[in-house]
């Protein structure tokens, strides 16, 4: 019996480990060219990198803090997720480890030979051996432990050489740090294709010569993962107290480097090297897991340099741009959506439509105000060019930047003093929850009246990922939406999330309430003998509210039709319980990551969102769902939803076992479609 499922829920974590599972799977996809397979075996390690650092490290914390509490879909503690956790993920380096094995394989026969030191010394021939000597030993730094040299820090996931050594009958360690100051892989040209070796390969072949007046009884590479969950403590702070917050915020992001750690990988079976980790970095043996090939396999995007012109096209996804959309006012965004609502598809439409909207807001003399929410940007970003610009010219430009959105504190702290510079206001998020919505507000000014253009979206505000990620955007000149948009901000500067808006709906006030009634709605015609139909896209279904709902719509006899991405903890197929639910999810060459809620048989009722049916979303966040009003964009989005549902090709179908299945006939990708023509 599994324990990470009861009746018809389905446990997060346990749920989020089959995601990645599937992401994996794409990796043998004989579909896809083997650079794209290259990419999904480097996104699911990196995928599983950061699961580790949030969230075992937030059920490590759970341990310490509330070890009896009981999460409230399958009842399991911090310590038995934890423990299945653990013993689930022996399976999934297992299955990476063949994946490797055949990827690399499939490589050679194109004439890139990724050698391995440690499973073939003599694959370290004379170039290599020439680098590691001239290039890599005037910058290694090893270190021997003894009673004058204790126990040093081990970065989170850096990579080292531990070595059991041995003189004079003594038994020490000693520590060789990977240097990071070089290019993670060193190539061996020749007229047979290329052989390549990675730095922290040759560290390891090479470090008995290092430590020359030890006798080596024993070494592996290793690489230590650390707690990353600091969200707990940055929410935690008096906030009516008088402090910096980004201050705070940095100190926080620094101390990820020192938190426990979490997992440790080793490169070899050796138990004098295990066991002394395991006592000075607080690990049970468990915790740790043996790596056959690479701790990471984010080289391996580099490959393509190295391959000859004629090779590559066949080894990648032909070039795909996004379309640039046709403009009612060829000349201006702005005069556009004044004229009429415009619809984003990204990847498939260009982002460029919304930053030429900024470019032109910031100079046209009708703007008076933008208004922004940021989450995620790029390094390199127009909007925070635009919004500089706009300041320059005179106009109200107020950021809302989220400084505590994972892993981009950083970057959103640089952010927010070049526009503060700017002359920009900027707010750092609200309160105790994080500003997760996607919303920008262009204010316009004609003598006495006030009109507004609106962008609502589902992804962040990122050139980036507007390549990378599927997301829906809708610019409106809608004044009742605009009107919200307008004392959404106006609250959210002040600090207030009780958001009263009449078309918005907002968590954490209104979102989930509303989102609920519309199940509900569909549950009572259903029971009406009336048509009913509910169809959700998102990336996660965790909120225990939404998934009873879910079921009741289901008894009732509402067709209940779910694509979610990646975590679901609602179990479909139960007979009685979940019978008219259908669950899927589909991964392709882009990360699908748009949120539509759709409610009605006919012409239903349409809404796109920042926000996953999600605890964390509909109550610590403070997201939108917006309504689709303009009937050709509801449309457009219902055909959308239908070809998302016919993808076979692409798609994992939920059952009752909790297992993910395809379908024999593949049909057509939904992706493919979307990227060939204009819905």
């Amino acid at each position: 019996m599994n324990s990470f499922i009861r009746r018809t829920f389905i446990n997060r974590e346990y749920s989020w480990l089959k995601f990645n599972e599937r992401v994996l799977e794409e990796a043998v996809c004989e579909g896809n060219p083997l650079l794209e397979k290259c990419k999904f075996l480097s996104i699911f390690t990196s995928n599983l990198d950061e699961f580790f650092m949030v969230r075992v490290g937030s059920l490590l914390n759970g341990v310490a803090l509330h070890p009896s509490n009981r999460e409230n879909k399958t009842g399991l503690t911090p310590s038995e997720q934890l423990s299945g956790i653990y013993k689930h993920t022996k399976s999934l380096y297992a299955f990476r480890t063949k994946v490797a094995r055949r990827i690399l394989s499939q490589l050679r026969k194109e004439g890139i030979h990724v050698e391995n030191a440690r499973l073939d010394s003599k694959a370290v021939g004379k170039r290599f051996e020439k680098y590691f000597h001239k290039t890599m030993l005037p910058l290694l730094n090893p270190i021997i432990l003894d009673s004058k040299h204790p126990f040093i820090h081990l970065d989170n996931l850096k990579m080292y050489v531990i070595l059991h050594l041995n003189r004079g009958g003594k038994n020490f360690f000693g520590i060789l740090p990977v240097p990071d100051k070089y290019e993670r892989i060193v190539v061996d040209q020749a007229a047979s294709g290329a052989r390549i070796m990675t730095i922290e390969d040759l560290t390891y072949h090479f470090a008995d010569s290092v430590f020359d007046n030890y006798k080596v009884v024993g070494k592996s590479l290793v690489r230590l993962t650390r707690n990353a969950d600091v969200d707990t403590e940055i929410y935690s702070v008096d906030y009516e107290s008088d402090y910096d917050f980004s201050k705070l915020l940095k100190g926080k992001v620094d101390s990820r480097k020192k938190l426990q750690t979490v997992r440790l990988e080793l490169s070899s079976d050796s138990k004098a090297i295990r066991d002394f980790l395991c006592k000075h970095l607080n690990l049970a043996h468990h915790q740790c897991f043996t790596v056959h090939y690479f701790f990471d396999y984010k080289f391996l995007f580099a490959l393509d340099k190295h391959l000859p012109c004629e090779k590559l096209a066949a080894l990648k996804y032909p070039p795909f741009s996004g379309r640039s959309i046709p403009l009612p006012k060829p000349n201006s965004v702005i005069n556009s959506v004044l004229a009429k609502d415009l619809f984003l598809s990204y990847p498939f439409d260009s982002m460029d439509t919304f930053l030429d909207l900024l470019d032109q807001a910031s100079t046209d003399k009708r703007v008076a105000a933008i208004k922004i929410t940021i989450y995620r940007l790029d390094k390199q970003s127009r909007i925070v060019e635009a919004l500089r610009r706009a300041s320059r010219n005179g106009k109200d430009v107020t950021a809302i930047i989220e400084l505590a959105a994972r892993f981009d504190e950083e970057n959103n702290l640089h952010f927010a003093e070049v526009l503060k510079e700017a002359g920009c206001t900027v707010v750092y998020g609200v309160g105790n929850y994080k500003v997760h919505s996607k919303i920008a507000l262009i204010v316009l000014k004609d003598g006495e009246n006030i009109s507004y253009i609106t962008h609502l979206g589902t992804g962040n505000y990122s050139e980036t990922t507007s390549k990378q990620y599927t997301d829906l955007n809708i610019l409106t000149a809608d004044h009742e939406i605009g009107s919200d948009a307008a004392d959404f901000f106006r609250d959210l500067s002040m600090g207030d999330v009780t958001f009263n808006c009449s078309t918005l709906l907002v968590a954490p006030q209104t979102l989930k309430k509303g989102l609920l009634q519309k199940i509900k709605e569909q549950t009572a015609l259903a029971k009406a003998g009336q048509p009913a139909k509910i169809v959700c896209k998102m990336n996660s279904l965790t909120d225990a509210d939404f998934i009873k709902e879910f079921i009741k719509a289901s008894a009732a006899g509402v067709e209940v039709q779910l694509i979610v991405r990646g975590i679901c903890c609602l179990l479909p197929g139960v007979p009685g319980k979940t019978e008219n639910i259908t669950v899927k999810s589909i991964i392709g060459r882009f990360l699908e990551h748009s949120r539509i809620y759709s409610f009605g048989a006919a012409d239903p009722d349409i809404y796109i969102s920042s926000a996953d049916l999600m605890t964390r979303n509909t109550a610590k966040r403070v997201e939108i769902a917006t309504p689709v009003k303009d009937g050709r964009i509801r449309a457009r989005i219902s055909k959308m939803l239908a070809i998302l549902l016919a993808d076979h090709e692409k798609a994992g179908y939920l059952t009752p076992s909790g297992k993910y299945t395809r379908k024999q006939d593949p049909g057509p990708s939904s992706q493919s479609y979307f990227m060939g023509n204009v819905v």
